[in-house]
């Protein structure tokens, strides 16, 4: 770190304390009640006249610049999440990362880096934390230190206090773009190429069930948004999501979310319990954000009993590892069946496994798109479609390869065609190859 960028951490750090020491000030001069009905330049404007007396109460020396900062800072303060309200701003950001109230990284591109927004101590800190998960119905103290809530936008937040935290309070907040990410996006920013882009959405339009795996951050979710973009508008959907943040665009849709167990540990509603009641929804298609316990088995049930076109996200470091997760999972749910039966019906629930990833230069891709054929002996039969072959790394570290056909003919071409779909036979020759 610089001299310069000691100083700016410096007077950022001295802002922060006058910032906080004016919020607190404004509690007790305004009309908290009267802020829901008043835009936020009216209450910019009446703020700002109780900030410029407070101010030269105080007698400090801004200028007009850092006299409007520290406005702005305050409202985000009074009104937002302060000091995140600008990282949150900020398009360019993707994860903010808070070890601790004078400790945060950001995300951008990729790549994690430092960043210069502090908290003024731990119960500032704290008190941010609980502004987010009350606005949720969500709670977080020492009786319950882990919490998953979710920003107004959709961006998924995780929370960890004291004891659990050891350092100070943790914040992990993911950002979901404003306008959720299309697959045509995708296709632009490389993370998919164009012909494969044209057989996704194909498969999403014949019906086929579709089980998307990644890692943590490898972009299940931005996958899951941009396929679900061309499910038909007649269809109904329900969705079921730990925290909400999938954004789907159609216009039947019904939106489900787990709860959590109250102080007394009562009232907890699971994931498991939402599948099942989805089917005495009248669903055509059911979208579980992800299968994480025994939902898996209810979630298999639901797509080989009609309800055909269901996708959801599983975490695994390739394919086959999702199906080995899949049946784990279906374990879980407390229900004797052999491990023939429960390889049986995962054969025939899912259709498709897209295999996504995020690569040592920090970008998301799609790695392989397989199909599932069925049984031999106790085996569930796999074969890949498409997969990205990595040839190297460039002088400035980005993942150099190119995506490829393995020349096998899928299966579902037929229920494609049946579809009134079409794609082109060149897409799936041996010497195929996609940049």
């Amino acid at each position: 770190m610089t001299v310069g960028d000691a100083g700016a951490f410096a007077k950022r750090d001295a802002n922060t304390e006058l910032k906080v020491e004016l919020h607190q000030a404004l509690l007790g001069l305004i009309n908290l009640s009267a802020l829901d009905t008043m835009s936020r330049a009216q209450i910019q404007d009446e703020v700002g006249d109780i900030l410029e007396e407070e101010l030269a109460k105080q007698r400090h020396a801004l200028n007009s610049a850092e006299r409007r900062q520290l406005t702005d800072d305050v409202l985000d303060e009074l009104l937002g999440l302060g000091p995140l309200e600008p990282l949150l701003k900020d398009t360019t950001i993707t994860d903010i990362l808070v070890n601790g109230h004078d400790c945060v990284f950001v995300e951008r591109y990729g790549q994690l880096e430092p960043s210069a927004v502090r908290f003024k101590d731990e119960r500032h800190l704290l008190r941010i934390i609980q502004k987010i998960v009350s606005a949720v119905g969500r709670r977080v103290d020492e009786s319950s230190p882990l919490v998953d809530a979710r920003l107004a936008d959709g961006s998924r937040v995780n929370a960890v206090v004291p004891p659990l935290a050891l350092d100070g309070s943790l914040l992990s907040i993911r950002k979901f773009a404003k306008v959720p990410i299309s697959l045509d996006r995708l296709v632009e920013i490389g993370s998919v190429p164009a012909q494969v882009a044209e057989v996704l959405k194909a498969i999403v339009g014949a019906r086929l069930n579709v089980l998307i795996s990644g890692g943590t951050g490898s972009g299940k979710t931005t996958m899951l948004n941009a396929m679900s973009a061309f499910i038909d508008e007649r269809e109904r959907i329900v969705t079921i999501e730990d925290s909400a943040e999938l954004q789907l665009q159609q216009a039947h849709v019904a939106r489900l979310e787990t709860r959590p167990p109250n102080i007394e540990g009562k009232g907890e509603i699971a994931q498991r319990d939402l599948v099942k009641n989805a089917l005495r929804m009248r669903p055509d298609r059911i979208i579980v954000g992800e299968v994480r316990a025994g939902e898996a088995f209810d979630m298999l049930q639901a797509m080989n009993t009609g309800h055909d076109g269901s996708m959801t996200t599983v975490h695994a470091n390739n394919a086959r590892d999702s199906l080995s997760r899949i049946e784990q999972m279906v374990g879980m749910s407390g229900i004797d069946i052999p491990m023939r039966s429960i390889r049986a019906q995962i054969s025939s629930a899912i259709h498709i496994v897209v295999q996504v990833a995020r690569l040592a230069d920090g970008r998301r891709r799609l790695l392989s798109l397989s199909e599932l054929t069925g049984m031999e002996s106790d085996v569930i039969t796999m074969q890949e479609i498409f997969r990205f072959r990595q040839t190297g790394i460039s002088q400035d570290g980005s993942v150099q390869g190119r995506f490829e056909a393995t020349g096998i003919r899928p299966r579902f071409l037929d229920q494609v065609m049946a579809h009134g779909k079409s794609l082109s036979p060149d897409l799936f020759r041996p010497d195929a190859s996609f940049d």
